[in-house]
C-alpha cells in the first residue's frame, strides 16, 4: 500500500523524501494490515530480523515473534483495532539465524484505511545489560545469605567455648596467686575474654534483626566508643608500645551506631599497629573536625601506608590485601568503609608508602 493512499494530501514532488526518511532510519518501521501481513518495511527490518522482503511480506507477522509472546502480540493487536493506540510494547522477535532481539513498538492505527503505522526501537542491548544486572543482583544477593549464614554460625558456634572459658575464670582461687605480673595477665584474659562475649551476643543479637532494613542510630560520645575499643586492644596496645593521640575538642558527640563507630575504631587501631613502620613504634593520632559544616574523624598513623597509584579504589574492597602480613585478611578496611556509607557517610584515604596513612570520615549530619 502506497504512502499516497493514506495521505491523499501529499504533493507526489515530497514522496521521494519521504521514502528516503523511511528507508535510511535506523529504527524498523513498517505499515501492517489489519489482517496481520506487512504492507510496506524499511530496509532496517530485513537487516535486523534476517529475512528476505519476500518471506516478511508472505508469512502473518506473528510467525516472526517468540512463540513466548505470541498470545500477548496478539491480544495487543486486537486492542489496536479497535482504534487504540500502542506504545512502547516490548516483546521478542526471533531471527532467521534463531537470535532473539527485543524490541520496543509504538503503533498508531488508522481504522478508515485498516492499517497499522508503526516504528520499533531494538532495545536488545539493553535487555542484556538488564539480565546481566539481574544476575549479579541474584548473586550478590545469594552471597550476603551465605555470609549472613556463616556470620551467624560462627558467632552461635563461638560463644559455648567462650562461656567455658570464663567459668575457667570463675573456678580460679586468685587469691593463691602472688605473683603480680601473673595476676595482671590473669585479668586481662579474663577483660578480653568477656568483650569477646558481649562482641559476639551483640553480633548474633544484630543479625537477627537483620531484616530491618534501617540501622539504629543515636548520639553517641566519641570517647565511650574508643575507650571500648581501646580496652579490647589493651594487651596489644602495650605489647606494641603504640603512642596514641587524642583529641575530641572539635565536637564529642555524634550521631551514628555506636557498634558500628566502636568496630570502625578496633580496625583501625588495629591495622594501625599490626602495619606500624619495622623501624619506629605505631604512632597514631585520632581528632574530631569540622569541615564545611560537617563533622570529620580524622584517624591517621605513621605506618607503612599505601603505594595509592596501585591500590586506588582497592583499598576498601572485600578481600584485598597490600601487604604480606601473615595475620592479613583484608576485611578490617571493607567492614570500616560499609559501617561509614551505610549511614550516609563517606570515607577518603591520604596514604604514602612508608609515610602513614591518614582516614577521613565524613558523618552524615
Amino acid at each position: 500500500m502506497a504512502a499516497t493512499a493514506v495521505f491523499p494530501d501529499v504533493n507526489p514532488a515530497d514522496v521521494y523524501n519521504l521514502e528516503l526518511f523511511f528507508d535510511i532510519s535506523p529504527d524498523l518501521l513498517c505499515i501492517a494490515g489489519f489482517d496481520g501481513y506487512f504492507k510496506k518495511i524499511n530496509p532496517t527490518v530485513s537487516k535486523t530480523l534476517g529475512y528476505p522482503n519476500e518471506e516478511l511480506f508472505s508469512r502473518p507477522i506473528n510467525d516472526f515473534v517468540h512463540f513466548e509472546d505470541r498470545a500477548i502480540t496478539s491480544q495487543k493487536r486486537d486492542n489496536i483495532r479497535q482504534d487504540n493506540a500502542l506504545l512502547n510494547f516490548e516483546n521478542r522477535y526471533v531471527t532467521k539465524s534463531g537470535e532473539i532481539v527485543w524490541l520496543s513498538w509504538t503503533s498508531m492505527p488508522i481504522k478508515s484505511e485498516q492499517v497499522v503505522f508503526a516504528i520499533a526501537k531494538n532495545i536488545t542491548h539493553k535487555k542484556k545489560l538488564e539480565e546481566d544486572r539481574n544476575v549479579l543482583l541474584s548473586n550478590l544477593t545469594r552471597i550476603n545469605h551465605d555470609l549472613k549464614q556463616l556470620t551467624y554460625s560462627t558467632s552461635h558456634d563461638l560463644r559455648l567455648p567462650v562461656a567455658n572459658l570464663l567459668s575457667v575464670f570463675s573456678l580460679l582461687d586468685v587469691t593463691k596467686i602472688q605473683d603480680d605480673e601473673t595476676l595482671e595477665f590473669i585479668n586481662i584474659l579474663k577483660t578480653s575474654t568477656e568483650n569477646l562475649k558481649d562482641t559476639l551476643d551483640n553480633y548474633v543479637d544484630r543479625l537477627n534483626q537483620k531484616n530491618v532494613l534501617t540501622v539504629d542510630t543515636t548520639e553517641i560520645d566519641l570517647n565511650e566508643c574508643l575507650e571500648a575499643a581501646l580496652h579490647s586492644l589493651s594487651s596489644l596496645i602495650q605489647h606494641s608500645k603504640a603512642r596514641i593521640t587524642i583529641d575530641f575538642s572539635a565536637y564529642k558527640k555524634v550521631k551514628f551506631n555506636k557498634a558500628y563507630l566502636e568496630s570502625i575504631f578496633l580496625n583501625l587501631l588495629t591495622n594501625s599497629i599490626k602495619y606500624a613502620r619495622p623501624d619506629h613504634f605505631p604512632v597514631i593520632n585520632i581528632c574530631s573536625k569540622i569541615e564545611n559544616g560537617k563533622k570529620q574523624l580524622i584517624f591517621a598513623d605513621e605506618g607503612q601506608g599505601f603505594d595509592m597509584e596501585k591500590a586506588k579504589d582497592k583499598v576498601f574492597g572485600f578481600n584485598q590485601k597490600f601487604h604480606d602480613h601473615s595475620d592479613s585478611k583484608g576485611i578490617g578496611l571493607y567492614l570500616v568503609y560499609n559501617h561509614v556509607t551505610s549511614l550516609g557517610g563517606r570515607i577518603a584515604i591520604e596514604s604514602k608508602v612508608n609515610e602513614g596513612a591518614k582516614f577521613i570520615i565524613s558523618f552524615k549530619n
